[in-house]
């Protein structure tokens, strides 16, 4: 399989699929739109065995930009969507527990003018879902979101990359390198998870 992605990695279609599974993963968290990136840029780094270095920079350089620009328009198609859903979404927010957390704790990070909880939950399993669902349902003004969403698409889609390739290039381009940077992906992920379960602690000083 790896070998199957390598030979698409000169083509437009390899951009094409990246960009698909990044876009649709925020409604279908199952799609494997991580590890297709960590694959593609593990096999583009064979393209430096022999030295070619200026010939692969753009392989690299536009894997990172679909999966980044894909991540930000699926965010945006999800907060659009969540905005216009109306009360049977709102019930829907209500019934779970973690959805009305999330959106929660995202309201107050926005209106204090800071939103790292949306480049943490890029990482998170579903975190993205979780958020830009959020963001819209709580009608979150686009200028709010939209920043910390480019900033979220575009972190997670450097450091995709990066450990595919550089994990092609220390290891090779073998499905040892891609293991060893899946499991750095996931472990990425398992910390971002955490740290949004965490409470938000608030003292006096900073209750309305």
């Amino acid at each position: 399989m790896l070998e199957s992605v390598g030979s698409l990695t000169g083509s437009p279609w390899i951009y094409a699929a990246v960009a698909l599974s990044v876009l649709l993963d925020v409604f279908l968290p199952v799609l494997p739109s991580g590890v297709l990136v960590i694959m593609a840029a593990t096999a583009a780094a064979a393209g430096t065995a022999t030295g070619e270095v200026p010939q692969a920079v753009p392989d690299i350089l536009f894997l990172t930009l679909s999966a980044a620009t894909a991540s930000v328009l699926g965010d945006l198609v999800a907060y659009r969507l969540a905005w216009r859903g109306g009360e049977r979404l709102d019930r829907a927010i209500a019934r779970s527990r973690r959805l009305t957390t999330a959106q929660e704790r995202l309201g107050a990070a926005l209106a204090r003018g800071g939103g790292p909880l949306v480049v943490i939950a890029r990482f998170a399993p579903a975190g993205r879902s979780v958020v830009s669902l959020g963001a819209g349902a709580a009608h979150r003004r686009v200028r709010e979101f939209l920043p910390w969403s480019i900033l979220a698409g575009l972190s997670w889609a450097v450091y995709s990359v990066a450990l595919g390739y550089f994990g092609g290039q220390w290891l090779g381009a073998t499905w040892l390198a891609t293991g060893v940077s899946l499991v750095a992906l996931f472990g990425a992920g398992a910390g971002a998870a955490y740290l949004m379960r965490r409470p938000t602690t608030e003292g006096p000083g900073n209750r309305a």
